[in-house]
């Protein structure tokens, strides 16, 4: 299959890429690489250094189904240029589906989030809930998606809903909960909890970079519309106490001003086939394994925030 790859060089598009290169996929991927660069050199993969802002026709020629990772990632980085993230998230993903229907491609796979839903109390969070997204990025997530299946018609259209992502990848975030705390245990011997009662889904990325190369595998028997993928609903305390049960550290509890609290049902993906096959102690154990190797190290990089700000994009 030709696949074009948004965002590949970020921390699901590092790990993602050379998974499909080794199921025999042929990949044309863009990135405008804030983050650097971890991609290595495979017949197969046509890489460009290119923001997708600037994509056009020729881009898409070929091409049967999109992966569209690319965006401004996550609350506090959204919030720093809310114009500029606008224009990336949404903008720019409607011009992306103008170019693949335009093009003849066949399916497009979204990573959406899983924080559209906003606070819920349900036990369930399930995808025929509403959505109440209660901050920028959760917006532009929610309108992205609308926009998308507005195209259902003219190719098949998949909102993935990710959980929080957690474990190793070369090119690493420690600014997202497990990764963020383990790191903390790691390398201060103490674990900052703000607040701790606040539900998270989680997934391992790759359980992640599996859901993609499933929705391509299945794409033809699946119908338009969105998909949770999330298994482990854990409070932010007790992900700190498992770091803590494998690493010698200190819980320190905090006051939070962060009210987001959701959990996420993932039937509707395993109904298709999907069985996930990685945890949220997988996640820890690898961190601790790599840091252990020097693989992994406190570098600016790793954090959406700090690389928005010394690139000067705030």
């Amino acid at each position: 299959m030709n696949i074009l790859i948004t965002g590949a060089c970020g921390f699901v598009g590092a790990s993602l890429v050379p998974y499909l290169l080794k199921q025999g996929h042929k990949l044309k991927t863009f990135d405008n690489e804030w983050f650097g660069n971890s991609l290595r050199h495979d017949p197969m993969l046509k890489h460009q250094k290119k923001d997708i802002r600037s994509l056009g026709e020729l881009d898409f020629e070929d091409i049967d189904s999109v992966i569209h990772l690319a965006n401004i990632a996550n609350d506090p980085g959204v919030e720093l240029n809310t114009n500029l993230s606008w224009e990336v998230n949404v903008l720019a993903t409607h011009k992306l589906a103008e170019l693949a229907v335009n093009a003849g491609v066949k399916s497009f796979i979204y990573a959406s989030s899983g924080s559209v839903y906003g606070i819920k109390e349900e036990e369930q969070v399930t995808e025929d809930l509403p959505l109440i997204p209660i901050s920028v990025y959760n917006k532009t997530k929610m309108v992205s998606e609308r926009v998308l299946l507005s195209y259902r018609e003219r190719m098949q259209v998949i909102n993935v809903r990710p959980a929080t992502v957690c474990g190793w990848s070369p090119r690493m975030r420690l600014d997202v909960s497990v990764n963020m705390l383990t790191f903390q245990a790691l390398q201060n011997k103490k674990i900052t909890v703000f607040g701790g009662k606040q539900v998270r889904p989680n997934i391992h990325i790759q359980d992640m970079i599996r859901v993609y190369d499933h929705f391509l595998l299945q794409i033809d028997a699946l119908d338009s519309g969105n998909y949770n993928a999330g298994f482990e609903n854990m409070s932010i305390l007790a992900i700190a106490e498992l770091i803590k049960s494998k690493i010698p550290a200190e819980i320190v509890i905090t006051e939070s001003n962060d009210p987001r609290s959701y959990r996420q049902n993932s039937d509707k993906l395993l109904a298709t086939g999907f069985l996930h096959s990685f945890s949220v102690e997988d996640a820890i154990d690898e961190i601790i394994a790599k840091y252990n190797t020097g693989e992994i190290e406190n570098k600016d990089e790793y954090y959406t925030v700090k690389t928005m700000k010394n690139l000067n994009l705030t």
